[in-house]
């Protein structure tokens, strides 16, 4: 899904990269200053508390057009490697590289070295790893559903988890009871479906621990806004007639369902009770975040979903062993596009290209929640509508504790200057969070970055470390232990290196200035970074993929030790670590790229001193009646001796020494 939701984010994202070679510009409005605190959670007193609470915060948040703005496209981005368990006959093999070992991340494929399990056009599929060919299948979704259903997977024993979106979390639609579905799949002899899980709400993200899986949803009140009385109706009467409606919702407009249905049909339905809801002190009444426990090796019909909901909003989601944390910005529903540009050839003086034209910085996003708009004064004269002012940026941040089996507890909430990049931006270690932002102006035109050590009990901040790439904002993060990585871009990269050893006073060790950028750092051999992102000019043009190694062994003087640069690409790896291969004990490396004339997986090792290429596998041309396409590969897999590649059209099986293609496995 990710991958088709590139071309809706393309003039976002090149609005986006291209700032970054923006000169600074005078008079530029200064960064914001923002108070950092923790977010008290509270408790609804009685249904009847929550639903004025409710009410209240929500007509002040509504707009002459409803909870929210325009629908925009997000990718989310979102992952090093996670080891599944393996028995004496089970080859060795890798699985989804995920930010955190043992917490295992929803994705397209898995394997547990025996069998490869994927959903293409809604059927799912297993493949036998020793005979390569698809053994089992089952359809999951409807005649009428689109024939492109993107969903993805978690995989507990003979048990698999698929999960099919409803809607796109960043749209900030409220998606209706059946569009985000969880099917639960027993693979055991012919698949077989165990139950389905019918949340209402936007689909967030997920983490399994076990067997047991947290499911994120998010959902707006179920409001219907009514039509203007007239066509002259100004926003401010709009806005007024919403609000009126607001006052007079149920309660039931805002508590989440949940349907499941049994193998045997039966249907267990569930309504979030008012004493597992809580709420920040201050909020909005937009929005409802929904945790869902699910357990893989129980009867999830039986036993449903256990679920705890919080009045506030969420896009990010980052699991530790103990911890699962849900990241929002409640100020702006105006999304920062994480996807890189395409990358477009350099214009040279013989092609004919035009010049490049220095790019101006997007206006700034205009918020949902902005102050409620005052009453129209009694004049004959129209009174116009005022233009909303944005608030600053700043992110919330809220933990439970999911170190007990079922439902998880709330802890505590923070709130820190600025906007994250991914999960990658938080990081857990040694019962404290470590958070990194960047913190734009007004006007777009000035940033900076920093590092935030929050009490992981309390969500109080302990210490900071800020001036990290003046002018720039964060391109990736990295925490390895107590050591951190950040990555800053405009026109040059800055990779500084973090001492986080003493969490009340974390301290910039090391810099490094090089071209381009890193999109996503992952952690190599012994005191090795690698880096996958762009080379770009000395003026901030992306020139193509690059993948860098860094000798990170010294932290006060990090350096690169070697870079290979693949002109006029990209890679999906830059925004999706997913799709990033780092087998540890060859230093193979693997990731999608894909160029103006070819698009395939670039095959590298890795080693201690050198990134060296070996090859690139493709798929065969799909050809169809009217046109042919190759297919861009998505995921890789090592099982044994074999380097696996999936597309949306098939799996194919190439010797992971010689890269010789060994079978083709058709999904469609």
């Amino acid at each position: 899904m990710k991958t088709l939701f590139r071309t809706a984010v393309t003039a976002a994202a090149l609005a986006m990269a291209t700032t970054a070679c923006t000169s600074a510009a005078t008079g530029q409005a200064p960064v914001p200053k923002v108070t950092l605190d923790a977010v008290r959670l509270v408790a609804y007193d009685s249904c009847d508390d929550m639903l004025s609470g409710l009410r209240e915060h929500a007509a002040e948040n509504v707009g002459p057009w409803g909870f929210g703005g325009p629908q925009i496209m997000y990718m989310e981005d979102t992952a090093a490697t996670a080891r599944a368990k393996t028995t004496s006959n089970t080859p060795d093999h890798s699985t989804t590289n995920v930010h955190e070992a043992g917490v295992d991340e929803p994705d397209l494929v898995k394997t547990d070295g025996n069998r490869i399990v994927t959903v293409v056009d809604g059927t799912l599929r297993i493949i036998d790893t020793a005979t390569r060919k698809v053994t089992a299948s089952v359809k999951l979704t409807k005649k009428d559903e689109p024939t492109f259903t993107p969903a993805d997977l978690l995989l507990s024993g003979d048990r698999a988890l698929v999960l099919f979106r409803g809607g796109d979390i960043m749209v900030k639609s409220f998606a209706p009871p059946g569009e985000t579905r969880y099917v639960v799949v027993d693979l055991a002899g012919q698949p077989k479906v165990l139950s389905t899980i019918r949340a209402q709400g936007s689909y967030v993200d997920a983490r399994m621990i076990g067997s047991t899986v947290r499911l994120v949803t998010r959902s707006q009140p179920d409001i219907t806004f009514p039509e203007p009385k007239s066509p002259d109706a100004t926003e401010a009467d709009r806005k007024k007639a919403n609000q009126d409606v607001v006052r007079r919702a149920p309660l039931s407009a805002w508590l989440p369902t949940v349907e499941i249905t049994g193998g045997s049909g039966a249907v267990r339905k569930d309504t979030v009770k008012c004493e597992r809801v809580s709420h920040p002190a201050d909020y909005t009444g937009t929005s409802l975040l929904t945790v869902h426990t699910i357990d893989l090796a129980q009867d999830v019909a039986a036993t449903g979903t256990e679920p705890i909901s919080l009045a506030a909003d969420g896009d990010t989601v980052y699991g530790s062993g103990k911890s699962l944390y849900v990241a929002s910005n409640p100020r702006w529903w105006f999304p920062v596009v994480t996807e890189p540009m395409p990358v477009e050839p350099v214009p040279t003086a013989t092609d004919g290209a035009a010049p490049a034209v220095e790019p101006t910085p997007s206006d700034p996003a205009v918020t949902s929640s902005a102050p409620a708009t005052p009453a129209t004064p009694a004049t004959s004269e129209p009174v116009p509508d005022p233009t909303p002012t944005a608030p600053p940026e700043e992110t919330e941040v809220h933990r439970f504790d999911i170190s007990a089996a079922g439902a998880p507890s709330y802890v505590a909430s923070g709130k820190v200057p600025g906007r994250l990049l991914n999960q990658y931006s938080l990081s857990e270690y040694e019962d404290h969070l470590r958070v990194a932002t960047t913190l734009t102006s007004a006007d777009g035109k000035n940033s900076a970055s920093s590092v935030y050590v929050l009490d992981a009990a309390t969500m109080a901040k302990v210490g900071e470390v800020g001036g990290l790439g003046k002018g720039e904002r964060i391109y990736s993060v990295r925490f390895i232990g107590p050591v951190g990585y950040v990555v800053t871009f405009k026109q040059v990269d800055p990779l500084y290196t973090l001492d986080l050893r003493d969490p009340a006073a974390p301290k910039v060790t090391g810099e490094l200035k090089i071209t381009g950028y890193s999109a996503y750092l992952h952690p190599g051999a012994d005191g090795r970074l690698i880096g996958i992102g762009q080379e770009a000019s000395d003026k901030g043009r992306t020139l193509g993929t690059q993948v860098s190694l860094f000798d990170v062994s010294d932290p006060a003087a990090p350096r690169r030790l070697s870079q290979l640069f693949q002109k006029e690409s990209g890679s999906e790896a830059e925004w999706d670590p997913h799709a990033f291969l780092y087998w540890p004990k060859t230093g193979l490396s693997v990731l999608p790229l894909m160029t103006p004339k070819e698009s395939g997986a670039l095959v590298l090792k890795i080693d201690d001193s050198a990134v060296t290429k070996l090859g690139m596998i493709k798929h065969p041309t799909h050809q169809d009646k009217d046109y042919a396409y190759q297919p861009g590969i998505q995921r890789s897999i090592i099982i044994g001796d074999a380097l696996w590649t999936l597309s949306w059209d098939g799996l194919q099986v190439n010797d992971a020494t010689t890269l010789a293609r060994q079978a083709w496995i058709p999904l469609r």
